[in-house]
């Protein structure tokens, strides 16, 4: 169980890091992946980029707590972590997303990250 716990935060933390790279550099299509289209060149650009940065940090923190601190203090980032996939479902919905993103995307990714945390616990 332990390679399990550390395996799937590992990889949930370098996804935040693909994220954030992907916002940064590539935000249109970016945009469109998290459910709701935005133009970068626009008004919405600089939304992106705080997006993108937010979701790097994340994998950021995320590893440096996993490995520094250990599986404990992972654990407890994760199910704080875990609001924020939740509130996605939520402004995908409001905002003309499909329900399949909001939830396929978003809301499972929500539940992933709380069986992260979980796991982690158990460790």
């Amino acid at each position: 169980m332990t390679v399990t716990a550390y395996t799937l935060a590992v990889v949930l933390n370098l996804f935040c890091l693909f994220l954030g790279y992907q916002f940064l550099l590539q935000p249109a299509s970016a945009a469109t992946g998290y459910g709701v289209p935005a133009r970068p060149e626009g008004d919405a650009g600089a939304y992106l980029s705080v997006k993108g940065l937010r979701d790097g940090t994340f994998g950021v923190v995320g590893l440096a707590l996993l490995f520094f601190v250990g599986a404990r203090a992972e654990a407890w980032f994760m199910l704080a972590v875990a609001l924020v996939p939740l509130f996605d479902t939520l402004i995908v919905l409001r905002n003309g997303g499909t329900k399949a993103t909001a939830f396929g995307i978003h809301f499972a990714t929500a539940v992933v990250v709380l069986i992260s945390a979980v796991l982690l616990f158990l460790v």
